[in-house]
């Protein structure tokens, strides 16, 4: 397929939120605390972050509303494209999300159970504000999960029998506008990102894909920004934990020859 040109490459940081607490984990399990989103947002946008998304990351398992209190106090902290996610069930909860600050509503676990949420949220507030978010695992091939990439959800807690590639697909056929492709194996190892799932992908859809799970170091976003093909990187470990700042990793991008977004 052919793809669309992109002027610069992204950098995206996840905040994942369990009970109102910046929250990390590595492979969906040994998820521990460690800090306050509204503050860590506010620095991250202050140093040069292009885009951030929020994922309450208990609500899907936990079946309960999102936490639109914390979401609204992230928004008045950051002036960029803000993406969230986490116990979204319809197109009225994707309403309530935008009205409290966000500019892009995050479909996951109930796209899975009811695909025409996609559509009706494309329908609704048009597809630039409408992500797919994918949490995948490697499985054995099977004529069920054709590419060995399978679908699971409710926070890695379930797997649907559905090829990654496929639900992809779909996915940009009901309108989303754009992926984001986390890989549960790779999720916090910062051992790298899944280039083969996310070239697959890319290959696959004419929509952006963030690549997400596995980013350790600036190389890591360099190999899947080219030879994995997203068109941004997402990262977690790298900023939380203080071992990169964002201007060392974009400086370390645009020197590698990227076009990258570079803070005055």
């Amino acid at each position: 397929m052919g793809r669309y040109l992109v002027l610069s490459k992204r950098l995206i940081s996840c905040l994942d939120v369990r009970n109102g607490k910046l929250a990390k984990s590595v492979k969906f399990v040994d998820t521990r605390d460690i800090g306050d989103p509204v503050v860590q947002a506010k620095k991250y946008y202050d140093e040069g972050l292009d885009e951030l998304v929020f994922y309450d990351i208990t609500a899907s398992s936990d079946k309960r509303d999102i936490m639109i209190d914390v979401v609204s106090n992230v928004a008045a902290q950051v002036f960029i494209p803000f993406s969230v996610g986490g116990g979204l069930r319809s197109v009225e909860d994707g309403f309530k999300v935008l009205q409290a600050g966000a500019e892009k509503v995050n479909y996951n676990s109930a796209a899975v159970g009811n695909p025409q949420i996609i559509a009706e949220a494309s329908r609704a507030f048009g597809a630039q504000c409408v992500v797919l978010s994918m949490d995948v695992r490697q499985v054995d091939k099977s004529d069920l999960i054709a590419s060995g990439y399978e679908i699971v959800i409710n926070g890695g807690r379930r797997p649907m029998g559905i090829d990654a590639i496929g639900w992809a697909k779909r996915g940009e056929q009901l309108g989303a506008g754009e992926l984001v492709v986390n890989s549960i194996d790779a999720d916090g190892t910062k051992e790298g990102y899944e280039l083969n799932l996310t070239r697959t992908i890319a290959e696959s859809v004419n929509i952006p894909v963030i690549a997400s799970g596995g980013g350790g170091n600036p190389e890591h976003l360099y190999e899947v920004l080219t030879s994995g093909k997203a068109d941004a990187a997402l990262v977690a470990s790298m900023l939380h934990y203080g071992e990169y700042s964002i201007r060392e990793i974009k400086e370390y991008l645009y020197n590698r020859g990227l076009k990258i977004r570079m803070s005055c």
